[in-house]
């Protein structure tokens, strides 16, 4: 079972940046609800300690933007939302996606569902 983690969570670093391009595309949104909505979605194995360095080389790369804002009861918190060039780059990161997803896809097809170990 480790190894299948460990094989998900390889993957996903790959493309994490894009799954928090996403949820940011939907409306700012900080760090924690970030995690929620990924997890809602089926990736449990997002935690907020994988994705705040994540979010702070988004931010110095230009493709999000941040602004504190008051919360209910607790300290202010740090909302993100893509920029131009996040929204560009997460259209592109899909479209790639898609593509790589399509041939990955094909080539493990040919493998039998019922394969012994």
């Amino acid at each position: 079972m480790a190894t299948i983690d460990h094989r998900r969570s390889q993957l996903l670093r790959g493309v994490l940046d894009l799954c928090l391009l996403a949820v940011m595309n939907e409306g700012p949104v900080y760090g924690y609800e970030m995690t929620r909505r990924l997890r809602a979605r089926g990736l449990s194995i997002v935690g907020e300690g994988s994705i705040y360095p994540l979010l702070g080389r988004l931010e110095r790369d230009g493709l999000v933007e941040a602004h504190r804002a008051m919360s209910d009861g607790g300290p202010p918190r740090k909302y993100y939302r893509p920029t131009r060039d996040g929204r560009r780059a997460l259209a592109e990161g899909v479209a790639e996606w898609q593509t790589t997803r399509e041939a990955v896809d094909a080539v493990l097809s040919l493998v039998d569902a019922e394969v012994q170990l």
